[in-house]
């Protein structure tokens, strides 16, 4: 009896993990009515990371706390209280970005004004309550803010020449002539799942890169960058460390506060037991909104594709769209929900009902 592990990440602002999870095998039963399924929906430190928690700890509860969303404007959100544990006798606390500060939470980009600060509201929240650990991700940033509006939240000061603060967001990074830090909050353990594993300034830095699906074009990268650049130095960062650009930058605020960064997928893998899972699978299928060519910088597919190759489980992809600069070389099938609906805008439109085609498909494929 074929045995086939579904473990997509979400599908950014259209359908979680787990519905994706579901209509994958639902697909595939229509053409293999005798397969077996394990569902193990994933996350890598943005979207769906609370609920890849939530789900895998029991005893896990959402805390309600109210922040400054990433349109200025007030956001209903929560955070998750795991229970008490012996490393952790005031509990931890999991943090997304994605549901206090992230992309999908505006209906238009604010490239220069979009800030982390609901971000660090949430985690000041957890703080509060007296949790001990902390467990942040940090993917489907909104901002290119590189974390001032986080640390703001946590006691910081950043100040221009005249020792007034900056502007929220990457606006006001340029004006940064100094920063006080005397207020700062002091960080517990902190460990920060992150998707990517990009330096925070440079080709490859967090405006170049990711600053673009932000809203900021042409000129206006270099112009960020050099904001980053300065914002490094005076936090004392070294600016060419990996996964200090993830989420515009807040990697390297967070590291700059005591944190350390994590491989995000990695992570949530190894707490929802995906390993031993595969080991007994003949197919793992993944997938995410978009297989780009970002998706081999530690994001879910390429790590699962990876997972699969040292089991001898079948990797298999279905993605909302697969670009001509992906790699998927790493799966033996792949199934864009574009292709198979005609238009991106049928696939987002009803994203189930294409992943049980895709699923179906990946089927016969194998």
């Amino acid at each position: 009896m074929t045995r086939v592990v579904l473990a997509p990440d979400s599908f950014k602002g259209t359908i979680t993990a787990a519905d994706a999870a579901a209509s994958l095998a639902e697909g595939w039963s229509s053409v293999e009515p005798t397969a077996t399924f394990v569902h193990r929906p994933m996350a890598d430190g943005g979207e769906g990371t609370v609920a890849a928690f939530e789900a895998a700890v029991p005893g896990a509860r959402r805390m309600p706390v109210v922040v400054d969303g990433p349109a200025g404007l007030p956001l209903e959100t929560s955070w998750l209280l795991l229970p008490v544990s012996g490393d952790s006798p005031g509990g931890t606390a999991v943090v997304d970005l994605a549901s206090t500060s992230g992309i999908e939470l505006l209906d238009e980009l604010r490239p220069w004004d979009a800030d982390t600060t609901g971000f660090g509201q949430a985690i000041a929240a957890a703080l509060d309550h007296g949790v001990t650990r902390l467990v942040v991700g940090i993917g489907s940033s909104a901002s290119t803010d590189g974390g001032t509006g986080m640390l703001t939240a946590l006691g910081a000061r950043f100040l221009d020449a005249a020792g007034e603060p900056v502007a929220r967001g990457a606006r006001g990074l340029a004006d940064i002539a100094s920063v006080d830090l005397s207020g700062l909050r002091t960080a517990p353990r902190v460990r920060v799942l992150t998707d990517v594993t990009n330096p925070l300034v440079g080709p490859r830095g967090a405006a170049a890169v990711f600053g673009p699906q932000k809203g900021l074009v042409g000129p206006e990268l270099a112009e960020v960058d050099a904001g980053l650049a300065g914002l490094a130095e005076l936090l004392g960062l070294d600016s060419a460390l990996p996964g200090t650009g993830a989420a515009g930058g807040t990697g390297g605020a967070l590291v700059a506060w005591g944190a350390t960064l994590a491989p995000g997928a990695a992570e949530v893998a190894d707490l929802i037991g995906l390993a031993d899972a595969i080991a007994d699978a003949d197919h793992v299928i993944t997938g995410e909104g978009s297989y780009d060519g970002q998706s081999g910088d530690g994001k879910v597919p390429s790590f699962i594709a990876g997972l699969a190759s040292t089991t001898g489980a079948t990797a298999l992809l279905a993605a909302g769209r697969i670009t001509a600069d992906s790699d998927t070389a790493l799966f033996t099938a792949s199934a864009s929900l574009t292709e198979i609906a005609g238009s991106s805008d049928a696939a987002l439109a009803d994203p189930a009902r294409w992943l049980r085609e895709a699923g179906a498909l990946l089927a016969r494929s194998v």
